[in-house]
């Protein structure tokens, strides 16, 4: 049983990067596109955007959640919350990920955002959204990556189990920890925080979805020839996720255009934080698993969990938070700008030091320990 459990996690990962490989590889290029269009129906039909942007409850735009809906689920769908069982075999890679991702990476990112928007380059931004653009870089670190994980799992040939077990203990850390966290630390950049709604953005944005995931799939399991039916439902609604995710943005740069036409510096400058947190906490899991003497096959992928992000519930939050047009709203949509491409990189770094990785006194072989992948 465990062999074929372990043969069904590598097909489960395999077909995750088969199916969303091109555009995981180019969405980089997707939201460029987006940039464009949503600048242009912005500037063409700004009484659309205006319309769109006053359909809300509670301050959650229903459009948007809606949208977010259709993204995160199928990628739910690919998610065993049983797999929490799997987290006693590779303890010391799960404690490394959750000290980055819960203890390290949303303090470190509030104190760059402070640092960096605040006080350096303070004077190059618009003074009124300083604050707002703090507290978009703080949603867009509090909320560890769920989806694209099993992408970079399968690049760097990750150990299935841990990454499943991983991104589904994330979840449930998610429920009860997000909105905490966020509280605390826009708290302590004063600012208001409209604690109605970051709870209501909890549960519309990860709760629910995450419950109907999980319905829905025991559903599908249970029905003859359970496994194929739900990776046929999975390939059938990978297209709506992709373009539930271009529409979100087309969406957000038509209210943020004239701020982007007006400030392109400010990209750059959000981007400089952005990439400084990626990159320190990747290196600082990667360091702490080799520490330990986690097999390379789990340090790889506790790695880019603890460094990237769950953007979609960033940028939703984000909008229910501070609006459309805020600065929260555009440091958010930054960090889906430039994640994939950093993301490739470093799972490029991950995969050429392995060797490096495996001198340490202690650490099993990659081949020794983890699945081999085709």
């Amino acid at each position: 049983m465990a062999v074929e459990n372990k043969d069904v996690n590598k097909t489960r990962i395999s077909k995750a990067s088969s199916e969303m490989g091109c555009f995981e590889r180019y969405l980089s290029l997707w939201v460029a596109l987006c940039i464009v269009v949503g600048i242009g129906l912005g500037h063409w039909f700004p009484a659309v955007f205006q319309t769109v942007g006053q359909l809300d409850v509670a301050h959650i735009n229903l459009p948007v959640a809606v949208l977010v809906w259709l993204m995160i689920i199928p990628m739910l769908l690919k998610i065993d919350l049983r797999a929490l069982t799997g987290v006693k075999q590779h303890w010391r890679g799960v404690t490394v990920t959750l000290f980055v991702n819960w203890g390290v990476k949303p303090f470190f990112m509030a104190l760059l955002a402070w640092l960096f928007i605040g006080v350096l380059f303070r004077a190059y931004l618009p003074d009124a959204q300083i604050e707002s653009y703090i507290a978009g870089l703080i949603l867009l670190a509090a909320a560890p990556c769920t989806a694209m994980v099993f992408v970079w799992s399968h690049l760097m040939r990750g150990e299935p189990h841990f990454t499943l077990s991983q991104v589904a203990l994330n979840d449930v850390i998610m429920v009860f920890a997000f909105a905490p966290v966020v509280g605390l630390l826009l708290g302590l950049s004063a600012i208001t925080v409209p604690w109605d709604t970051l709870l209501l953005s909890v549960l519309l944005y990860i709760v629910v979805p995450l419950l109907i995931a999980a319905l829905w799939r025991r559903a599908v399991l249970k029905r003859h020839h359970g496994r194929h039916r739900l990776e046929k439902l999975i390939q059938r609604l990978q297209p709506f996720s992709l373009l539930a995710l271009l529409a979100t943005l087309v969406l957000l740069f038509g209210f943020q255009g004239k701020q982007i036409i007006e400030n392109p510096i400010v990209i750059a400058l959000l981007a400089i934080p952005i990439l400084i947190q990626v990159f320190f906490n990747a290196g600082l899991a990667y360091w702490l698993n080799r520490v330990v003497r986690s097999p390379h096959c789990v340090a790889g992928p506790s790695a880019l969990i603890g460094a990237s992000n769950f953007f979609e519930l960033a940028v939703a939050t984000a909008i229910a938070l501070f609006g459309f047009e805020s600065g929260a709203a555009l440091a958010t949509v930054v960090g889906v700008l430039i994640e994939v491409p950093v993301m490739l990189l470093a799972v490029r770094f991950v995969n050429r030091s392995q060797a490096w990785y495996e001198r340490a006194p202690g650490v099993i072989p990659h081949d020794q320990c983890c699945p081999k992948f085709s």
